[in-house]
């Protein structure tokens, strides 16, 4: 009996191997903030990922007194500096990716609306008219 031919074999593992390095959508943001997402009925998912910018909003991690922090990226801001972080991911997108930026906002269900609101003026400042909100299915 003829032995299996195994020469096309790394050809195959390597075509498998380089689609889920494509595919694959990794986490560069350490989320330090807990968000327990409200539930939500009318759920859509965002198609272009690479046009959107993830707020933050909820209490910071392995404490618990009760304040609300604001993560941009991998730090802590206050809502007055969410208008200057999203001019300058706004000016690192492509000119494609501007008009169809999306910031989505990722509050925990515990979150104040007063924290969101003013949030919610510093993007209206910024021209970041756009908005999402996280939440999970029921």
């Amino acid at each position: 009996m003829p032995g299996l031919n195994m020469s096309s074999m790394p050809d195959l593992i390597f075509t498998v191997l380089f689609f889920f390095m494509i595919a694959t959508h990794i986490r560069s943001v350490p989320v330090k903030v807990k968000a327990e997402l409200p539930q939500g009925t009318e759920l859509t998912k965002l198609t272009k990922r690479t046009s959107v910018v993830y707020v933050y909003i909820g209490q910071p991690l392995g404490t618990s007194d009760g304040t609300t922090r604001i993560q941009l990226n991998d730090r802590f801001a206050e809502p007055e500096q969410v208008e200057t972080f999203i001019r300058a991911e706004r000016a690192g997108l492509s000119s494609e990716d501007r008009k169809q930026m999306t910031v989505s906002i990722k509050a925990d269900k515990h979150t104040d609306m007063g924290t969101v609101t003013a949030v919610k003026q510093q993007l209206r400042k910024a021209g970041a008219l756009r908005i999402n909100y996280s939440a999970k299915s029921r």
